[in-house]
């Protein structure tokens, strides 16, 4: 992610402000992915913090909110703040898409859809599963509360298990119906590397949970569960390009450099070779792991890349770099 500017004063302004230290309204136009003087605000400002600028003339909303179709009882417990904290992930992860041309105005294709549910409702507990269906993400806001995500994460043993790491698996399962509808030889090149997507989704699952990945998922997989279904690898594998992308992206504007990068004008949605953008992110998640063992946290990106799960990777990236806005 990009570090900004206040348009006003020019001070530093990071994705997620809402105001600048000189007091301008900050709002952010993901179309010039900036922040922008004098624009109208979304209508979710002050309820869940959206600091976007509002494109949707008949609800106010903007480019972001206008995706979610359907959000959670705000009267009930605390779904507010777990929406608020949903939709900033949203935002984050369809902003670093847009450098790729996805869901920009040039983009085409159709958005995706979202419903982003509470298992506190009115009628009391209910349990939401997460998942993607014909354009259709459906996301539990339960992994928006830190302490749930954490015990979620550590009960499911998945090394990786956030609310951005959520909505990138997700909307990764939405390219791939975009792209299999506009490209006639993607699924030809898909099944090569991923497996075949036809293959009984439902059996496939069941399989997984009963007997769990193979003893030799790490040569092969991403993650455990990517090891599933052909869907699930590439849903898995999309979002490590997603993350490593960002990663690297947020490293450089941060001013962090390495031997295998001294270059602060590098721009990783840009790099057109997936073999470098993979080896220089994972350089940087190691460095970044050590620093953050120092005071006692935990690996910001604990994966090894196998030579499978490197050309896993690379052809994704190909995918979702050179298809955006087309695809």
């Amino acid at each position: 992610m990009r570090i900004y500017a206040c348009p006003s004063c020019k001070a530093t302004a990071y994705f997620w402000n809402q105001r600048c230290i000189c007091g301008n309204t900050l709002v952010y136009d993901p179309e010039n992915d900036g922040f922008v003087p004098g624009a109208p605000t979304c209508a979710n400002r002050a309820q869940i913090g959206c600091n976007w600028v509002a494109e949707q003339a008949d609800t106010g909303l903007c480019r972001s909110c206008a995706m979610t179709e359907v959000v959670p009882d705000i009267k009930q417990g605390d779904n507010l703040a777990l929406w608020s904290r949903a939709e900033a992930s949203k935002r984050w992860v369809l902003a670093t898409l847009g450098r790729w041309g996805w869901f920009t105005d040039a983009d085409t294709g159709p958005n995706p859809r979202f419903h982003l549910l509470s298992e506190d409702t009115a009628k009391g507990h209910t349990n939401i599963i997460m998942g993607h269906q014909n354009g259709l993400v459906t996301i539990n806001l339960a992994e928006a509360d830190p302490i749930e995500e954490v015990r979620r994460r550590e009960a499911l043993s998945e090394r990786l298990r956030t609310m951005t790491a959520h909505f990138r698996h997700e909307i990764a399962h939405f390219l791939f119906e975009r792209l299999a509808a506009a490209h006639s030889d993607f699924e030809a090149q898909f099944t090569p590397i991923f497996g075949d997507p036809q293959a009984d989704y439902g059996a496939a699952l069941k399989r997984h949970y009963a007997n769990g990945a193979p003893a030799d998922w790490v040569d092969r997989f991403i993650t455990p569960y990517a090891s599933a279904h052909a869907h699930e690898d590439w849903a898995e594998t999309s979002a490590h390009v997603m993350h490593l992308a960002d990663m690297l992206d947020s490293a450089v504007e941060a001013g962090l450099t390495l031997p295998v990068l001294n270059n602060l004008k590098y721009d990783a949605y840009a790099e057109t070779d997936a073999k470098a953008l993979i080896d220089t992110a994972g350089a940087y998640g190691l460095a970044l792991n050590h620093v953050n063992r120092s005071i006692g946290h935990d690996d910001i990106y604990p994966f090894v890349h196998s030579q499978t799960v490197q050309d896993k990777l690379a052809t994704a990236h190909g995918w979702l770099s050179g298809a955006g806005a087309s695809g």
